[in-house]
């Protein structure tokens, strides 16, 4: 386990690690296969499905900065996710999900576990009974997704890993929204990390990738066994890329997080502002477990628009500086109306049992000046509070 701090990790990972022309910088391996040294010898790269150069920098990088000794690194997030459950479920196996989680791991999880690939328990683990009444049922395993996405709830992981392993449960954390710059699941004792990489850790929207990330060995070689088998790795070139944004992550996570606190002091203000979702805020139903398990608050936050419907459409029509776009992460503000983009696929039910209303609305904060972007919502807010 490394003990450089992250953003050293995040930025010396791969430097100078080129042998042959001793560029600083390592080189982009795009090559498909590679030469066996004679016959029946076997290289440590024979095919890049299997591994890469440049996957592999990455997926040190990433298992380091999370305190893990191994990692896969995946072409998107919902791969991640989809090479885990491959890897540890069977069709008589348990899962229990977060019922407020990503709309595309829910429809994932919910439309295999309708084929009968596994089961899965979908469950509000902030409800102590409701969870104490999941894990009576002795699931394999147990997704948190902590903050969550869109409402950041915040889960107790020490908490939950300790009663997870009272009944043989292993344990994942999905960390996207804080990133290992701000919280570190695996030191609160839990089996895997998961990422979409697409987000924060590669920083700029222009990548698609994801990554499982393991606590043990052998777990890391189960799923590059099954990363290899169904096809689910990363690219060399999006490794490559990957490997670049997260070179700034440290500096980034910061910048994202300060705007982020003059902007929720900013929405307080607003009369057509209700209810502000963010664990910063002490009435923050996870406060106190935040400020436990975190280093940040992060910089992700959703708020319900306190206006009529029409009213939040024409708010969302005048901003300037934040982008009506799914995902997040990236160098560029975004505003998202979860209920019908990113949760669309959960459907009306499962949208109000996790409290996904069609007023909420969610911030990305990027990279622009905070006052630019501060003045971007009032501006928005006035022309609405005008028009209607």
């Amino acid at each position: 386990m490394s003990t450089r701090k992250p953003a050293t990790i995040a930025v010396r990972t791969g430097i100078e690690s080129d042998t042959q022309h001793h560029a600083v910088v390592p080189p982009i391996y795009l090559s498909t296969n590679y030469g066996f040294p004679a016959f029946g010898e076997v290289p440590k790269y024979d095919y890049t499905r299997s591994g890469n150069p440049n996957r592999g920098l990455l997926e040190t990088a990433l298992y380091e900065l999370e305190s893990g000794t191994g990692a896969v690194v995946t072409n998107c997030g919902t791969s991640a996710l989809n090479l885990w459950v491959s890897a540890f479920l069977g069709p008589d196996d348990l899962i229990i999900a977060p019922h407020d989680c990503y709309g595309g791991t829910y429809r994932l999880f919910n439309t295999r576990a309708n084929k009968g690939d596994f089961k899965v328990r979908f469950v509000d683990q902030s409800d102590q009974t409701a969870f104490a009444d999941a894990l009576a049922q002795k699931p394999k395993l147990i997704l948190l997704e902590t903050p969550s996405n869109p409402l950041v709830r915040v889960v107790d992981i020490a908490d939950v890993c300790a009663k997870a392993k009272q009944v043989g449960a292993l344990v994942a954390v999905d960390n996207t929204f804080l990133t290992p710059i701000f919280q570190k699941p695996l030191e609160l004792g839990a089996d895997f990390v998961i990422h979409s990489t697409t987000k924060y850790i590669n920083g700029h929207s222009d990548v698609i990738g994801g990554v499982v990330i393991t606590k043990s060995e052998q777990h890391a070689e189960e799923l590059a066994w099954w990363g290899n088998c169904i096809g689910a790795t990363g690219t060399p070139f999006d490794s490559y890329m990957t490997l670049r944004g997260i070179r700034t992550l440290g500096a980034r996570m910061k910048v994202h997080e300060e705007s982020s606190k003059q902007i929720l002091s900013f929405l307080q203000t607003q009369d057509l502002v209700g209810k502000i979702y963010h664990p910063s805020l002490p009435q923050h139903p996870g406060h106190e477990i935040a400020k436990k398990q975190q280093t940040g608050f992060g910089s992700m936050l959703s708020f319900e628009f306190a206006g009529s419907f029409e009213q939040l459409k024409f708010f969302v029509g005048q901003l300037e500086l934040f982008s009506l776009a799914e995902s997040l992460g990236g160098v560029e503000s975004l505003i998202c109306h979860p209920a019908s983009m990113t949760h669309r696929a959960m459907g009306e039910a499962a949208l109000a049992e996790a409290g996904v209303s069609q007023q909420l609305l969610r911030l990305s904060v990027g990279l622009e000046d905070a006052e630019d972007l501060v003045a971007d919502l009032a501006q928005a807010f006035a022309k609405a509070k005008e028009s209607f």
